[in-house]
């Protein structure tokens, strides 16, 4: 066999596309036009397109690097757009190590950066901007929410949703241009702009349906913040330990004991939230608990949600710092001391040590961070989003007050900007490295 020539143009990018070694099996994964020449020069031969096939790796002086399975993806029916193979190597650090250092010495091929294959699906039309965030959040996700908002997009739910809002613009845009280029005709109807405007508000209003979810979907993937506020020795800690299921924090008669904020990450419900002990919440002349103090305000502040923790005594009680957040307020200690008569003091009774109430609080925290929820799931999950979004309501808002059919137009077309941007159709340069700084190596 005639030896394979290498590219004349363009780099192959290449990485371990699985996790860590060891491991039972390793991919890795390579892309672009050098793709064939590596395959006849580690396999000998190119592979049946799409057909696992297994071969003895080699380098190029012919000595064997392990025995895998090969898959081959022509362009352009790739994830990438390009040609793609997969190696499915033994896991072992030194054999992807050696498979690595082969595929390194090849001409024209190089290791890839965080987001380099999906990036290239993006600049080869593979996939839009919103399933290139999508991916991103799938691969990220930890909890069952995160993975049910990131396969929506990274399926291309909010691409379509766009591509629909585009073309009715579109539309609304060339009634106006029929309404300018053929006004002294008899048969055009005097209401073209009245049904331009009749899309534009439909659109308008679709896209505010969505807004509204926005806010919502964005704690999704960042997590709720649920903040323990009281004063000392109220059970906070004890609380903490306990809806974490594992000593978190120190837990002492003493007051004062916890002097920081201590955090948590939990899946409740299927939603990231993540918990933070605070220090008690009391005047002191202690520099150090004195900080601590500030710094639970600051998160109390900051929190979606406070828990308000008080034993029923009244040197338990305490100015709540400002806050917008949901505010619950727990009795702790129930297993412990007498709960008031009063019914409306406390919205749930707990006993950290023996679980009393437990159950009850996390459906309260569920409620009160409105995770059960009826309805579709969001599709607008990213700041970014949301802002573009924004930017063509505030246009098709503006455009059904214009009287001048040519700024009205204009409106019209800013609204579409908008929303090409937000699929990355158009003027989308400054935002590519900071939604690919996102991704792993291999991805």
């Amino acid at each position: 066999m005639a030896e394979a020539e290498p590219p004349s143009s363009g780099d192959t990018v290449f990485a371990l596309s699985s996790g860590q070694p060891p491991a039972g099996v390793a991919v890795i994964r390579a892309s672009g036009p050098g793709v064939r020449f590596g395959l006849e020069t580690l396999l000998g031969r190119i592979p049946e397109p799409r057909h696992a096939t297994l071969a003895t790796l080699r380098t190029a002086d012919g000595e064997p690097l392990d025995r895998a399975l090969v898959l081959f993806f022509p362009a352009p029916a790739s994830f990438t757009g390009e040609d793609v193979c997969e190696l499915h190597v033994h896991g072992g650090r030194a054999v992807v190590a050696a498979v690595l250092r082969a595929l390194g010495e090849l001409p024209g091929f190089r290791p890839a950066e965080p987001g380099a294959f999906t990036r290239r699906a993006f600049v080869n039309g593979r996939a839009d901007l919103t399933e290139v965030e999508g991916i991103a959040d799938l691969v990220a996700a930890e909890t069952e929410m995160q993975r049910r908002l990131a396969i929506g997009q990274a399926g291309g739910g909010l691409r379509r949703l766009a591509e629909t809002w585009r073309t009715r613009l579109v539309e609304a845009r060339a009634f106006l241009e029929a309404e300018l280029d053929f006004s002294d005709e008899d048969d055009v109807p005097e209401t073209l702009a009245n049904l331009s405007d009749a899309i534009a508000d439909s659109v308008a209003r679709e896209i505010e349906a969505h807004l509204g979810d926005a806010a919502f979907a964005e704690r999704v993937r960042s997590g709720f913040e649920v903040v323990l506020l009281g004063a000392p020795n109220v059970g906070k800690s004890s609380l903490l330990n306990a809806l974490a299921k594992r000593e978190v924090a120190i837990v002492t008669a003493e007051a004062g004991t916890t002097r920081d904020t201590i955090e948590v990450r939990m899946d409740l419900d299927g939603y990231a939230v993540t918990l933070v002990d605070t220090a008690g919440l009391r005047e002191t002349d202690n520099l150090i608990e004195r900080e601590g103090v500030r710094r639970a305000r600051a998160r109390g502040e900051a929190a979606d949600l406070v828990l308000l923790l008080s034993d029923g005594d009244e040197g338990s009680r305490f100015a709540l710092p400002d806050t917008s957040a949901s505010v619950l307020r727990v009795r702790s200690k129930a297993d412990l001391n007498a709960i008031d008569s009063d019914p409306n003091r406390w919205d749930v009774a707990i006993s950290a040590p023996t679980g009393q109430g437990l159950d009850a609080l996390r459906q309260a925290i569920a409620a009160s961070l409105g995770l059960r929820r009826a309805g579709p799931d969001p599709l607008v999950t990213r700041e970014r989003q949301r802002i573009e979004l924004e930017q063509a309501c505030t246009a098709l808002r503006a455009a059904s007050t214009e009287s001048v059919i040519e700024l009205k137009a204009e409106r019209l077309r800013q609204a579409g900007d908008a929303i090409g941007r937000l699929t990355g159709r158009i003027d989308v340069d400054d935002w590519l490295d900071v939604i690919f700084r996102e991704f792993c190596i291999g991805k």
